[in-house]
């Protein structure tokens, strides 16, 4: 116990406390295969990571004259862009069927802007409905008495989208074709395959160096973060999280503009399905490395510095101007929008670029947590990096963490090697509760795997409830795993949502209570069934797979 007690007294000593926990992790993941050999880890090594780089401290003094001066989250913006805005703009969705049947209507009404990035685009009759949709939706736009200038940009992954003959990229192509002037179709392809590598990988591994996994749905201003594909069992039996958020014009420019530079560092799709670079910019996998992440890193990190200054602007134009805007004022002005009682931060990661924002304001949160804080953790994937993993065993926070039981795991029955990816998963997590009942953690931090029949477990992120409350304050929901892939390989996007609302708090409590109503506590009792029983050649090819 006296571990972590001074490793609380040592960051007490030092300045800019929130922001050093940042610096955790840098070294973790290089110490890994060390830490793998030893049969009992320490929290001691949570030290480790202070000797490595440091990342840009938080330095702001709350602010008393603000309402969100109240929460404890405010060092977040010196990071990335906040948006304030009352909850009731924001809605949790429960369902597939809901998630669905929202995008649909989404697109049928449309004005100006249908902006979506996703893994893929699947192949099915349902991914059909929502490409009819789309066609339904500018072919108005054309024929209203007063045109309107609607653009609908696309955003997938290179490898994922051209795997197979038909494929995300011959679903778009009659939009291309019927549209040229309205239509965007945007293909990430990683700038970490290439040469040599690039002509022996073939097609579905290739996928494993590294992909394009940003989930973000918006429809003129109304925007939809989740961890969801377009893809059919995404609209039926895959259980995913799902958060839209209302008349949000400020967050959809944000994403918008975010799509839109990851956009312009990708292969654009033509009518002919080749693909060409934009005019000016790097080849991902035939240009200079460097110079392509290089650009990559501007173009992106243009996008969020910009908005950070926007909305610092505007925070200080509302807050800390010589006469501060009374609702009655903003409502005399024209602005009819309730004050904000709840705060977005978009957290991006994007390491092939050097882009680690998502990595430090996680790691920050889970440091942060104190002892009576719970923290509720799930991904369909249950794959820590070795940061996060330390950080759980090492803080004083309860955590409930809820993953996959290989029967609702995506590869599950699957042909070929990936029919093993289930038993990998297994064996990740039979290591990971031998360690927290090594450590004696096996209360503190409990295992629990979600089941339900007919059904796939897809959902990640994670609720946060502060010492002595029933309800969490912060929710982080997007497209990370909190995996190796999720930090170092891929493109990702989430955001984390701040409230003091009571009737969002509840919404989100809700939302947590129905994913971990269909699990069970995992316990030594679990891994003795014969599902879970993990072939040799697994558990030898585990390290070696694990980070791809």
């Amino acid at each position: 116990a006296a571990g972590p007690v001074l490793w609380r007294r040592l960051l007490g000593l030092l300045p800019g406390r929130p922001g050093l926990a940042a610096l955790l992790g840098r070294l973790s993941d290089r110490l890994g295969s060390y830490r793998d050999r030893r049969r009992r880890r320490s929290p001691w090594l949570l030290l480790a990571p202070l000797l490595s780089p440091a990342v840009p401290q938080v330095t702001s003094p709350p602010c008393c004259l603000c309402p969100e001066g109240v929460h404890r989250f405010q060092w977040i913006r010196n990071l990335v862009p906040e948006f304030g805005v009352s909850s009731s703009h924001v809605r949790v969705l429960s369902s597939p069927a809901e998630f669905f049947e929202l995008m649909k209507s989404q697109i049928n009404v449309a004005k100006r802007r249908v902006v979506m990035a996703s893994l893929y685009l699947g192949t099915g009759p349902l991914e059909q409905e929502l490409v009819d949709c789309l066609e339904c939706t500018l072919e108005k736009s054309l024929q209203a008495k007063f045109p309107s200038d609607l653009k609908v940009s696309i955003l997938l992954d290179f490898t994922r989208g051209s795997r197979g003959r038909k494929n995300s990229r011959t679903m778009l192509l009659p939009l291309l074709q019927k549209f040229p002037e309205q239509v965007r179709v945007s293909l990430f392809h990683t700038p970490n395959l290439r040469g040599l590598l690039r002509l022996l990988i073939p097609e579905r591994f290739n996928e494993t160096i590294g992909l394009q996994h940003i989930k973000v749905y918006l429809f003129d201003n109304n925007v939809i973060l989740s961890g969801a594909n377009l893809s059919d069992s995404y609209f039926t039996n895959r259980q995913d999280r799902y958060v839209l958020l209302q008349d949000c014009p400020e967050v959809a420019d944000f994403f918008t503009e975010l799509v839109g530079a990851v956009g312009d560092v990708s292969l654009q799709l033509q009518a002919d399905n080749t693909v060409q670079v934009l005019e000016g910019m790097v080849h991902p996998y035939k240009g200079d490395r460097a110079a392509y992440c290089k650009a990559a890193n501007k173009r992106v990190m243009d996008v969020i510095n910009s908005a950070r200054v926007r909305q610092q602007v505007l925070h200080a134009q509302t807050f800390h101007g010589d006469s501060l805007l009374t609702q009655e004022d903003a409502a005399a002005a024209g602005d009819r929008r309730p004050a904000p009682d709840t705060w977005i931060y978009p957290l991006i990661q994007m390491k092939p670029f050097e882009i680690q924002i998502d990595e430090i304001v996680t790691e920050t949160l889970l440091t942060e947590a104190e002892r009576g804080a719970r923290v509720y953790l799930t991904t369909g994937y249950f794959n820590l990096t070795q940061a996060y993993m330390d950080l759980v065993l090492g803080t004083r926070a309860e955590y409930q963490i809820l993953l996959a039981s290989p029967e609702v795991n995506g590869f599950f029955g699957a042909k070929g090697v990936a029919g093993a990816i289930p038993a990998a998963y297994v064996h990740i997590e039979r290591q990971f509760f031998r360690e927290l009942c090594s450590l004696g953690q096996q209360e503190r931090v409990r295992l629990q795997e979600y089941w339900r029949r007919g059904w796939t477990f897809h959902a990640k992120g994670l609720w946060l409830y502060l010492a002595g409350s029933g309800l969490p304050c912060l929710t982080l929901i997007g497209s990370p795993n909190f995996g190796y892939r999720s930090v170092h390989r891929d493109l990702e996007a989430q955001i984390a949502i701040v409230t003091e609302s009571r009737a969002l708090q509840q919404q989100l409590h809700q939302e947590q209570e129905q994913l971990y109503l269909r699990s069970g506590v995992v316990s030594s009792a679990t891994f003795e069934q014969p599902s879970r029983q993990v072939k040799l050649w697994v558990k030898m090819v585990t390290p070696l797979i694990k980070n791809f």
